[in-house]
């Protein structure tokens, strides 16, 4: 078969965030998903919450293409110790794997400071705060507006509202978000 050229215009949803780290990967995702669906056909798709950015962007391609699908979200599973699960926590050496649950301690810990620190400074104190263990590198921290995935500059700026990070541990790199409002 013929490999998929098609360009998907997502607006502002792939340029931000993992989008602006990693152009083009949506429009891959797009075209791999959307060519999925077509020989599939499916009623339901159930995506995983956290990779937070990639389920919008899949939830646009199927109204922009008016699959008659269901997205289906499933919420992040997480070890013991917090960490959210995926295969790439396996490639982490022991040292790495210690520090890694810091990253979902401290998204836990910016929950509860809401709404008596502003957006701004919650950011800081996130970046800050998993960039003190130095087996961490954060290699941005937004906080979003789920639907549009724009960064919003106060607590009353949207209904529902998420902080979405990635972190360089050694040459691993880990996604997590949270809901905040």
């Amino acid at each position: 078969p013929e490999p998929d050229t098609r360009i998907f215009d997502f607006g502002q949803l792939d340029k931000v965030m993992e989008g602006a780290h990693r152009p083009g990967h949506f429009n891959g995702v797009a075209q791999v998903v959307s060519r999925l669906f077509n020989i599939v056909t499916p009623d339901k798709a159930f995506f995983g919450l956290k990779d937070f950015q990639q389920l919008a962007i899949i939830r646009e391609m199927v109204k922009q293409l008016n699959f008659q699908i269901e997205i289906i979200t499933v919420p992040i599973v997480r070890d013991t110790d917090g960490l959210a699960l995926s295969s790439r926590n396996m490639l982490l050496n022991e040292a790495q794997r210690k520090s890694a649950p810091l990253i979902a301690k401290t998204l836990s810990e910016a929950q509860k400071k809401i709404p008596e620190i502003s957006v701004n400074d919650l950011k800081n104190w996130v970046i800050n705060t998993i960039n003190q263990d130095s087996e961490l590198n954060v290699e941005y921290f937004d906080i979003v507006d789920s639907f549009t995935l724009q960064s919003v500059q106060s607590w009353s700026d949207s209904d529902e509202i998420f902080g979405c990070i990635a972190v360089n541990v050694g040459n691993i790199r880990l996604i997590d978000n949270i809901r905040l409002s």
